[in-house]
């Protein structure tokens, strides 16, 4: 293992001051970025989509819960899935408490194709309290190209609600969905960093939070969508 050169402190202090300057220049690109996002224009949403959730049977209009804004966490478990993507899992995960996100007038769900049941069980199994619905056999996750002839991929997409009519104002998939993976943050600040560079894909080390310490689990694999839709 080759670690950093050994300096005194003064000299590593000029050198963090240099990265410094640096990571100013992404912060400022990150906040441009923010902004023009912000600034999309948005499209009214005219479909009457349906999903099933613990007290029945809701609309689009119903998961926003009241408030302003939703945020949609398209979760890759489709119908005869014995449990939940890896990727999408660690995501969940990274979610944290929901009172930061509902204190800005948002709403966070996941939606996935598999029946109600099969997502409380995994949702069980997680340890989560974020909502969970069912978007069956609707268009929903066509329409949001999260579900195609290939099967299913992952995505995160933004509503927001005037009165009762709810318009779609953004989307992102394939890698630009790994902002949303927040140990990635803290690894990036390590010397090792994420240590993917060896693997065949960079995500062959994900696991589901309680595998980890089974040898038998079974890593991501192959998948059919990164840089096929949106190159990031």
């Amino acid at each position: 293992m080759n670690l950093p050169t050994i300096v005194s402190r003064a000299e590593w202090l000029e050198a963090r001051k240099a990265l410094l300057e640096k990571e100013k220049e992404v912060t400022a690109a990150r906040d441009m970025i923010n902004e023009a996002r912000q600034n999309l224009p948005m499209v009214k949403v005219d479909k009457d989509y349906l999903f099933e959730g613990p007290n029945g049977t809701v609309t689009l209009l119903d998961l926003f819960e009241g408030r302003r804004q939703l945020i949609v966490r398209h979760f890759m478990f489709a119908p005869g899935d014995k449990v939940g993507c890896i990727g999408c899992s660690m995501q969940t995960d990274s979610i944290g408490d929901l009172s930061h996100i509902w204190a800005r007038d948002t709403s966070i769900v996941l939606v996935s194709r598999a029946p109600l049941a099969e997502l409380d069980a995994y949702k069980d199994r997680m340890g989560w309290t974020i909502p969970w619905f069912s978007s069956g056999d609707s268009e929903f996750n066509r329409d949001y190209e999260v579900t195609t002839d290939l099967g299913e991929s992952p995505g995160v997409s933004s509503f927001i609600r005037d009165g009762d009519d709810v318009f779609h104002t953004y989307s992102i998939y394939d890698r630009g969905g790994e902002i949303f993976k927040s140990f990635y943050n803290y690894l990036d600040i390590t010397h090792l960093g994420r240590q993917e560079a060896q693997l065949e894909h960079p995500w062959d080390w994900w696991r589901r939070k309680d595998e980890y310490d089974d040898a038998s689990a079974a890593a991501p694999g192959t998948n059919h969508w990164n840089g096929t839709r949106f190159k990031a």
